[in-house]
């Protein structure tokens, strides 16, 4: 975990999209007043015989697929926070190679593009998500670095897809790390998501066997008065200081260049994965104040405890009058903060996941990490360094599955993800 901020963009690093924003800010007010006036009157029209009203835009927003230009990432990279999520990765059948691989990416994009349209992927869709729309769904896909030897492609290996370095925080569990290939799916609908799940599952055919599976969740857009920073599982404000797409540098800093190594990587991105349990009922005992120490910020709005607001810097010479430094030199906020990394940045995009209560009655509950840079080595493990030799929230939370994935870059009208990788 380290501090950042998810920005909202429709398929490239542009900036919030009015749609998408009219389907958060604009649907919340709508949503406030569902149980009185709109869905009482969708009700009455139901009853009546005539066409319901629309409760909100949610479903209907959309996200491309393909990518504009020359250089663009996935969808589901600078796309802002899904509600709903899953991650799942896959291993190449015994047998299968390059072919397979190829075939099965192809398959893979193809139903892709019909999904994220809000279309039903054929005489084989389920029918799970037949009354909705396509609710900003999004499905990325990578290549882990044992894709490379399956296929015979380790010339074209990225040296950044080398294994990260182990951390004392680590208990991970191999069964649910790694694999040949990732995928992400994200949307504002459960129904959507689910269905989404299945038709890539049963495209894998016998091309591919799942590894492991996650699920994820997300604050649903309209749950607040207006957009906002999300909150973890912990209660506090999760995602400040990521890099913005209006930063002169972001690109260079999320993005693998044009003129990068190698050439099929170009506009795509890096992924590391890990699934960070949060030691809940230890967290929860420690006061506000205390809770507020160890992050370095206010758990009411996020603001730095050297005052301001949210987006405020941190101050972080600042002392009390005790003489004593107000953001502790321990604080996640100070310790993970670019400028005591040499200017390390990720993009953060993560879900809070629960996957029930413990036979000794703890909670399975925490953060589905993920981030995106355009060099791992210079992005996630100078920062995860940092963070493993002092941080005071590492006490309360255990790293349990780790995944490092070469995302390429979005698909252009008539490619399929990674074509230019597999067909060099």
């Amino acid at each position: 975990m380290n501090d950042g901020t998810t920005q909202d963009t429709a398929n490239s690093p542009s900036g919030i999209s009015r749609r998408r924003l009219l389907g958060t800010a604009g649907a919340a007010g709508a949503a406030g007043l569902a149980l009185g006036g709109v869905a009482g009157a969708a009700t009455h029209a139901a009853a009546a015989g005539e066409a319901p009203t629309p409760l909100a835009a949610v479903g209907s927003a959309s996200v491309r697929f393909h990518a504009t230009g020359s250089f663009g990432p996935q969808a589901g990279i600078t796309t802002p926070l899904s509600s709903r999520g899953h991650l799942i990765a896959f291993d190449l059948a015994p047998g299968a190679g390059r072919k397979e691989a190829a075939a099965l990416m192809r398959r893979w994009s193809t139903t892709t593009a019909l999904l994220m349209a809000g279309k039903p992927t054929g005489e084989g869709d389920t029918g799970v998500a037949l009354d909705a729309g396509p609710s900003s769904l999004t499905i990325t896909f990578g290549f882990g670095r044992s894709f490379f030897d399956r296929t015979g492609l380790t010339a074209q290996r990225p040296a950044e897809l080398d294994p990260l370095p182990p951390f004392s925080s680590d208990r991970l569990d191999t069964r649910r790390s790694d694999g040949d290939l990732w995928v992400q799916i994200g949307a504002d609908d459960a129904l959507v998501a689910f269905h989404a799940l299945r038709a890539i599952q049963k495209d894998a055919g016998e091309a591919a066997r799942p590894r492991w599976q996650m699920n994820g969740f997300n604050r649903s857009p309209g749950a607040t008065a207006q957009p906002m920073t999300a909150r973890n599982l912990m209660g506090q404000v999760d995602g400040t200081r990521n890099p913005k797409p209006t930063d002169q540098d972001f690109n260079q800093r999320i993005f693998v260049p044009a003129e990068g190594t190698p050439a099929w990587m170009a506009g795509g991105s890096y992924a590391v994965v890990r699934r960070i349990r949060m030691l809940l009922d230890d967290w929860e005992r420690l006061s506000p104040t205390a809770q507020e120490r160890v992050i370095g910020r206010r758990k009411a709005d996020g603001a730095p405890l050297t005052g301001g607001g949210e987006t405020t810097e941190l101050a972080l010479d600042k002392t009390g009058p005790d003489g004593k430094l107000i953001i502790p030199d321990n604080a996640h906020a100070r310790i993970s903060a670019p400028e005591q990394n040499g200017g390390a940045a990720m993009l953060r995009r993560p879900f809070s996941f629960h996957d029930g209560i413990a036979a000794d009655g703890t909670p399975d509950a925490g953060l589905l990490f993920v981030c995106w840079q355009a060099d791992p080595l210079k992005g996630f493990v100078p920062v995860q360094r940092k963070l493993d030799r002092g941080d005071a929230l590492s006490p309360f939370i255990r790293h349990e599955a780790s995944g490092l994935f070469a995302v390429p870059g979005g698909p252009k009208e008539g490619e399929y993800v990674g074509q230019r990788l597999l067909e060099a």
